[in-house]
């Protein structure tokens, strides 16, 4: 008796929420569409690669955070953005330098990609 209770009160639950179960259903739907989308354009495009290196570097990258802080000469509130402890008085030059990190980060990867790859094959050629 109880355990037709209690899914009773789960299908009345259940009935209850079905418009956001179902909107986040077609979410995860829409996205994974849009990623089936994207990966056979990119196995056309010959330079997704970098795209997808920029990508991974941005995620490694810390966003550009806001803070409000007296002005030295004036003493009013002033917005600053902080990126890498660094302060920027405009979100454009916190921007730039963010992305000078992010290219940077995806240069580094691939000037160790030759080492990696040649001890990749190294490793290889050893099992065989």
């Amino acid at each position: 008796m109880f355990s037709m209770a209690a899914f009773l009160l789960a299908a009345i639950l259940l009935y209850g929420f079905r418009g956001p179960i179902m909107v986040a259903l077609k979410r995860f739907d829409d996205r994974n569409v849009a990623r089936r989308l994207r990966e056979a354009h990119d196995r056309t495009d010959r330079l997704a690669h970098f795209r997808h290196t920029l990508e991974l570097a941005e995620e490694q990258v810390e966003q550009i955070g806001e803070m409000i802080a007296p002005d030295a000469r004036t003493g009013s509130p002033v917005r600053l953005f902080v990126f890498e402890g660094e302060q920027f008085l405009s979100r454009d030059e916190a921007e730039a330098a963010r992305n000078d990190a992010v290219v940077a980060r995806a240069r580094t990867f691939y000037q160790e990609l030759p080492l990696a790859l040649r001890q990749r094959t190294e490793g290889n050629i050893g099992r065989k």
